[in-house]
């Protein structure tokens, strides 16, 4: 148990309400640092009804080195989540998640430069990856390059090795190089580097999680790009099919949001974790229209069936699912919560819930700026 006082940084999302109860589960004090973006809590921008009542919160952006430096007092630990997310708007709102994810870490981290702490957590992204790891046709490990253009306007989807045989998708490890595909994996990259590095030379034990798909209850079901499980949902929810890219065949690792949480504490209590990074995910690819199914007969609805599109967005890779092993290792952590387990657990907290559906919405913005083919 300990009493430490954590800082959230986004403290007040989705990810960042479920590591502060994990947190004071174990006996920290949390306080959570949240600028209530209206596109992730709605106009009114009030303190969400699903965050503890024993967190301190705090309304202000992590750019503001007034609020930073009021932030901070007292704190010994910062798990840093704060990020606009979403590959496709990242790609048409470049400044605006430059500023947030890129500058916004900086100005933490000029903070903590001059107000160290005993440990400083923050939030990567698979989206560094790009595309995940690949065999070849003689089981020599690949790094894929980015598809073209000309063949997925073809619906030729897949990855091929030079010669045209089909490259196969495996689990893909930390120490695979970044291949930074959109303006949202090139922010999270530059987060995860900036944390370590700056951690290193003030010497503030930093660690960096790289978080695959999460899921869970408090996600924000009227934003369209908070996540793909939300994305349907909402639209299941609003007695719409949900809406697939490309094939439905590409695969992806999603994780629950309880997993996530337990992560980020242990991360805050492992010493040995000091100056690295560590895939968070469930180790288990499937196909998101296996997903898009399997959230459909959840949500009581077999009657319905995804909406292929056949359509492809500007950032959007293949395939790629986590090797967790160093996790597994270092960390002592593996996944406890199955897809079929967190998926009615989801259900479960829906119900009630009336999202607005932004699906179409979103598409037509991707397209009105050629960003979807």
């Amino acid at each position: 148990m300990s009493t430490n006082c954590t800082l959230i940084t986004g403290g007040a999302g989705f990810i960042g309400a479920h590591v502060a109860n994990e947190l004071l589960k174990h006996g920290y004090r949390v306080r959570a640092l949240d600028s209530l973006v209206p596109q992730v809590h709605g106009d009114e921008r009030q303190r969400p009804a699903y965050l503890n009542p024993e967190v301190e919160f705090m309304v202000g952006d992590v750019r503001d080195p007034a609020i930073l430096t009021r932030a901070l007092e007292g704190v010994d630990n910062v798990i840093h989540l704060v990020a606009l997310v979403g590959v496709g708007q990242s790609m048409y709102q470049i400044e605006e998640y430059t500023s947030v994810n890129n500058v916004g870490t900086a100005a933490l981290l000029q903070a903590l430069s001059t107000h160290p702490v005993q440990s400083l957590v923050v939030a990567s992204s698979m989206s560094i990856y790009g595309e995940g790891l690949y065999r070849d046709a003689q089981g020599q490990t690949r790094i894929a390059s980015e598809r073209r253009l000309a063949d997925v306007r073809l619906g030729l989807w897949e990855m091929l090795d030079c010669d045209g045989t089909p490259l196969t998708p495996i689990p893909t490890p930390e120490d695979k190089p970044p291949c930074l595909a959109s303006v949202y994996a090139l922010s999270k990259y530059d987060q995860e580097r900036l944390c370590l590095l700056v951690g290193a030379a003030y010497k503030i034990p930093a660690v960096a999680l790289r978080f695959f798909n999460t899921y869970g209850p408090y996600q924000a079901l009227s934003n369209p790009y908070t996540g793909v499980l939300s994305n349907f949902a909402s639209r299941i929810l609003n007695d719409r099919p949900p809406l697939i890219f490309e094939d439905g065949q590409q695969k992806r690792d999603f994780v629950s949001v309880y997993d996530v949480a337990r992560a980020c504490r242990l991360a805050l209590e492992t010493p040995a974790a000091a100056g690295r990074a560590f895939n968070i995910s469930s180790g288990q690819a499937m196909t998101v229209a296996e997903v898009a199914t399997r959230t459909i007969r959840a949500l009581g609805r077999d009657d319905m069936h995804p909406e292929i599109t056949g359509k492809y967005r500007a950032g959007d890779i293949r395939h790629c699912f986590a090797d967790i092993s160093l996790a597994r290792d270092v960390l002592g952590w593996t996944p406890e919560i199955s897809l079929e387990k967190g998926i009615e657990d989801l259900a479960g907290w829906l119900e009630g819930q009336t999202p607005v559906d932004r699906a179409v919405e979103a598409r037509s913005e991707l397209a009105a700026r050629g960003l979807m083919v």
